[in-house]
């Protein structure tokens, strides 16, 4: 009696990077949505953006293991960063009269970090540690 063999190792197709790609961007954009709705940052909604990106790499068939970690532990920062950049630039386009998309092409790097300083506290890097660490077990 023979045993089933095991099925072949797969590796990540263009669909799921097309799905985690999709994903980020569409989760940073209810990030900012919802940040310039309620003005806050919100940060808690990058563990919900970790959790998110783990799921989408589980149902894009990802092989399990330190890529899939990694490749969810780098989504999870994307979507922390693109999120954090979006708010950035709505928030001084408002005030410059510009439109959300032609302040963030004009929004310079040393002036984003700078606000992101100003604009998160303690607990909004917590959260950003805490989402990191989700992506990394959610992903296993």
């Amino acid at each position: 009696m023979t045993s089933p063999s095991p099925p072949p190792a797969r590796s990540a197709s263009w669909l799921s990077w097309l799905l985690l790609l999709l994903g980020t961007c569409g989760f940073t954009a209810i990030w900012v949505v919802l940040s310039l709705f309620n003005d806050a940052q919100n940060s808690w909604m990058a563990v919900l953006g970790a959790l998110d990106v783990a799921w989408l790499l589980r149902l894009g068939r990802c092989p399990g293991g330190p890529r899939r970690m990694a490749l969810a532990m780098a989504a999870t920062v994307a979507i922390v960063a693109m999120a954090n950049w979006g708010i950035i630039a709505a928030q001084l386009g408002a005030v410059l009269g510009l439109q959300p998309w032609e302040s963030a092409v004009r929004l310079g790097p040393n002036l984003a970090w700078t606000v992101f300083q100003l604009a998160n506290g303690a607990i909004d890097l917590a959260w950003c540690v805490a989402a990191l660490v989700v992506a990394a077990f959610a992903s296993r």
